[in-house]
């Protein structure tokens, strides 16, 4: 393990300060870390997922193919946040996304298996567990809940607002994907938002 390494290790385990030694030192030896090329794939669709990843560095893109054959992003996992496509990781069964990398990412992985057994052990890992499910929930709902009562202006707003710094790091076409507009009406409304 690296010094790189290390430091995110600590750093990811500040979180679970409410561990008893005994669970965080079983909870160490089941952690491991990967590291991943643009391009790398987290997961595909028609794939299970076996390991849940939490992003020290990097970006990935969750995305579909739709059935005109076009990309389209539902998501975006940068520091500090799972990489998982959840509801088909905690039943096991295969996604309908693809998770890839678009930059150099380290990533935390904690294999299934190895979840369940710590819900079963200890019961503080149930609630980190009910933590991560929540935060997982409430990106999904206000996705849709942008797209039923926010204009595309709005949406791209409110990305800006809660993502600072983050459009720099995705093209436009992914951003455009994501917010369900047009490229073009993208470049307008940014055009726009700058002559304000």
């Amino acid at each position: 393990m690296t010094q790189d390494h290390l430091k995110y290790l600590e750093a990811y385990l500040q979180q679970f300060s409410n561990l008893s030694p005994e669970e965080l030192a079983l909870f160490r030896t089941q952690l491991s870390f990967k590291e991943y090329r643009p391009k790398d794939f987290f997961f595909k669709n028609g794939e299970v997922q076996k390991k849940m990843g939490y992003v020290c560095k990097g970006l990935l893109r969750r995305y579909y193919i739709n059935e005109k054959g076009k990309s389209i992003t539902t998501g975006f996992v940068k520091e500090n946040e799972y990489a998982t496509d959840y509801p088909a990781f905690i039943q096991q069964r295969p996604s309908k996304y693809y998770m890839e990398c678009l930059e150099p990412c380290i990533i935390i992985e904690l294999a299934y298996e190895d979840i369940q057994e710590g819900y079963k052990n200890f019961k503080s890992n149930e609630r980190y567990g009910r933590l991560i499910a929540e935060k997982v929930l409430t990106i999904q709902t206000d996705r849709v809940e942008s797209f039923l009562f926010e204009t595309a202006e709005e949406r791209y707003l409110n990305f800006i607002k809660d993502n600072p710094g983050l459009s720099n790091r995705i093209s436009l076409t992914h951003l455009s994907s994501y917010l369900g507009i047009e490229r073009q009406s993208l470049s307008r409304i940014r055009s726009k938002i700058a002559k304000k």
